[in-house]
């Protein structure tokens, strides 16, 4: 890992609420090319893969559709990929394609789930759990910490929606950690993290939000705190790149999301939830009846 003295002490000064954007992700990355070691650029290139995943679920659901251009794959070698895992032949060693990739076709093509749990979650959300479950693996553990953060706190909030509107949690937890294990057995208040997830009251009272805007932002807040808390003696390293361009994802969500559009977005969400698989829920409904 290398030290980034003069890149990072040329960066602005940045806050979760800033109304104006300093730079986009893209103009970031082009500001980062050339500048990182070989090693770090991959860390780099791990938080674009997002943008990927989006892109191979266009493919193949919408392959005419414009791509995500922050993307580091080319719409030509998500095709080519595609192609490759349907018609059954071996997948070149491509270091620029993610192994998940390819687990998650050959998932599609086979009629095989992803994971030995049973869920309704939907086909992003499969492949956005084996981007975590990738991620996680990271060598490098800030990294990989940041990862786990946001998949505990996405798995937390689902928990407690389900427990909210009577549905069966187990069927939409995503990824295998210990946090999510837990999550699909515990119905304590706390689901027995209060004392191994140190922003466990914290989400907990995030989840009494009724304004969804707000609650999205208390969200972020805790993330971005805990950039702050584990960069501090990194001031001038990798990590501290990585978390500049975490905090400008979220700066440039917000600046782009009014409130009106933040509401019906997120009421969507829950709603989507709440529906869920219709099958699944009213097999839950039968096998649960007093």
């Amino acid at each position: 890992m290398g030290k980034y003295y003069y890149l990072i002490a040329g960066l602005p000064d940045i806050e979760l609420d800033d109304d104006k954007l300093t730079y986009s992700l893209s103009d970031f990355r082009e500001e980062l090319a050339g500048n990182l070691t070989a090693a770090d650029q991959e860390l780099i290139d791990l938080f674009y893969f997002k943008f990927d995943n989006k892109n191979l679920n266009q493919q193949l659901e919408w392959p005419d559709s414009d791509p995500d251009p922050r993307g580091n794959l080319s719409v030509e070698e998500l095709a080519d990929l595609i192609a490759i895992v349907r018609d059954e032949d071996r997948v070149p060693k491509n270091s620029r394609i993610p192994a998940y990739f390819t687990a998650f076709l050959k998932s599609r093509y086979s009629g095989d789930a992803i994971s030995e749990e049973k869920t309704v979650i939907s086909p992003e959300d499969q492949l956005a759990s084996l981007y975590y479950d990738y991620a996680m693996k990271n060598s490098n553990r800030f990294v990989s910490e940041w990862f786990e953060l946001n998949l505990n706190i996405s798995n937390i909030l689902t928990a407690i929606t389900c427990r909210k509107f009577g549905l069966d949690k187990s069927l939409y937890i995503v990824g295998h950690n210990e946090v999510a294990e837990t999550l699909r057995t515990s119905n304590a208040r706390d689901f027995h993290l209060g004392d191994s997830v140190d922003y466990m009251q914290a989400l907990l009272r995030v989840a009494e939000e009724n304004d969804l805007y707000t609650r999205e932002r208390r969200i972020d807040q805790i993330k971005w705190e805990w950039l702050e808390e584990n960069t501090f003696f990194k001031p001038f390293d990798i990590e501290s790149v990585f978390a500049y361009l975490l905090k400008l994802e979220m700066i440039e969500r917000w600046v782009k999301l009014d409130k009106v559009a933040g509401e019906k977005t997120f009421r969507e969400l829950v709603g989507s939830m709440k529906k869920g698989s219709g099958h699944a829920l009213d097999e839950f409904k039968r096998n649960n009846k007093k």
